[in-house]
């Protein structure tokens, strides 16, 4: 890398999270407590407290085995302070307290759980599936089925307490609304598999992103996309946006896009045009997550690279090389702390602030 060694954060600098046996496929903070979930490839998932000055943090182990045998973890999802979701590859949701204990095992499907997502009431939990999408009310253990899809579901996002998007292998995105059998819009566009799907802040606008090496949006007003960007020259791994303009600034609201080509694009979706494009990795970007406050952007991927960049300047300001490749980046509540998940079997946590 040919960066400033001024901006690289030396390992001293980082907490490592070492437990894990195997690949960490995915971590994500508690959206309220200073808590971090990880899961694992190693069937675990793991709830490490981290305390503001701990490099030890401590650590809850929740061992996911089906009649002897161990599975693979391939999604976990915190909701607001009481509840972990893990998807694995048996095709189980399994809903755990934060202390550990088993509160819902939800019924068996075909295929692993590509991904999970709360409502922002944390009432129900929405999960991919390689036969559709699965609706879970936690509340009473109730489970409602979709299967709007024929091909693998691979992502969903909530729109509202009451409307999802899917997205599969098909290129089909569906909308849907719960308690009813049939989505109420779909939108078709992509002509390879969509990867990731994400609503804006106000559910105005989906963001999809796909192996057709395009990003494109739309809106609920229309069948057709608002943009259709050409955005990259491999498949494009995912797609997050910021839930403002910098704070600093005037500027729109910002899409990121993440490629296997090593290249991130910032877009305005007002214009659906190139901000920026950020090109200090080396390899293909797997994961790409704006700070609370927008003002910066972190990202990982094949390269064992985690950056932090503003989002202002387009320029890189801190960088941290991990010992394996980095599946996932997400930022604390508090916009102080950058997690990412490695796999070696490692969780590197960086204190913005110290840095």
């Amino acid at each position: 890398m040919d960066a400033d060694q001024g901006i690289v954060i030396p390992p001293s600098e980082a907490t490592v999270l070492s437990g894990h046996e195997r690949e960490v496929t995915t971590c994500q903070w508690n959206p309220v407590l200073d808590l971090l979930a990880s899961g694992s490839f190693d069937a675990t998932a793991r709830i490490w407290h981290m305390s503001d000055d701990s490099k030890n943090p401590n650590e809850l182990v929740i061992r996911h085995w089906m009649d002897g045998c161990s599975e693979k973890i391939k999604s976990c999802k915190m909701s607001d302070g009481s509840m972990l979701a893990t998807g694995s590859f048996d095709g189980y949701v399994r809903i755990w307290r934060t202390d550990g204990s088993l509160r819902y095992t939800l019924r068996q499907y075909e295929g692993p759980i590509n991904a999970l997502k709360w409502n922002k009431q944390g009432s129900y939990i929405l999960s991919a599936r390689a036969d559709g999408a699965m609706i879970s009310d936690v509340g009473d253990g109730y489970c409602n089925t979709f299967t709007f899809h024929t091909n693998n579901v691979l992502n969903v996002d909530w729109r509202t307490d009451n409307t999802f998007a899917t997205c599969s292998t098909d290129g089909n995105i569906h909308v849907c609304e719960i308690e009813r059998t049939k989505p109420i819009k779909s939108f078709r566009g992509h002509t390879d598999r969509v990867n990731a799907i994400r609503w804006d802040p106000q559910g105005h606008l989906l963001a999809s992103c796909s192996d057709d090496k395009t990003v494109k949006l739309w809106s609920m007003k229309q069948d057709t996309c608002v943009h259709d960007i050409q955005a990259h020259s491999q498949r494009i791994c995912t797609v997050q946006w910021s839930r403002i303009g910098p704070s600093k600034s005037n500027m729109n609201l910002i899409l990121a896009s993440a490629s296997l080509d090593s290249l991130i694009g910032l877009w305005d979706v007002e214009r659906g045009a190139c901000i920026s494009k950020l090109t200090k990795h080396t390899d293909g970007v797997h994961s790409v997550a704006f700070s609370p406050d927008g003002n910066y952007l972190a990202s990982g991927g094949r390269d064992n690279y985690v950056h932090i960049w503003s989002i202002q300047s387009g320029q890189l300001i801190h960088s941290y090389k991990a010992s394996g490749s980095i599946s996932e980046v997400c930022w604390n509540s508090r916009g102080s702390k950058v997690a990412a998940s490695a796999s070696d079997g490692k969780v590197f946590v960086l204190d913005m602030r110290k840095v």
